[in-house]
C-alpha cells in the first residue's frame, strides 16, 4: 500500500471527507483492504484538523492577549 503525498486542504474540507470515509467504513461493504486504505486516509484527515485546529487555538490566544498576559474569556462573553 502506497502512501500518497496530498496537498494541504481546508479544515472544512478534510472534516467533510472524514465523514464520508466515517460512512463508507461504517456501512461495513468494504473489503478488508478498501476498509485499511480508508481509515489511513481517515487518520491523515484527522491530524489535517487537528493541526488546524490547534493554528485557530494558537491565533485566538495571540488575539485576546493583553499587555504580554493572556486574558481568559468565556465563551460568549467578549474580550475587553
Amino acid at each position: 500500500m502506497t502512501v500518497k503525498k496530498r496537498p494541504p486542504i481546508a479544515f472544512e474540507a478534510a472534516l467533510a471527507e472524514l465523514e464520508t470515509l466515517v460512512g463508507q467504513l461504517e456501512q461495513g461493504e468494504l473489503t478488508l483492504e478498501e476498509a485499511l486504505e480508508r481509515f489511513e486516509q481517515g487518520i491523515s484527515l484527522v491530524r489535517t484538523c487537528q493541526t488546524a485546529l490547534q493554528a485557530a487555538e494558537q491565533k485566538v490566544n495571540q488575539l485576546i492577549e493583553r499587555n504580554g498576559q493572556a486574558h481568559i474569556v468565556p465563551f460568549g462573553e467578549t474580550a475587553v
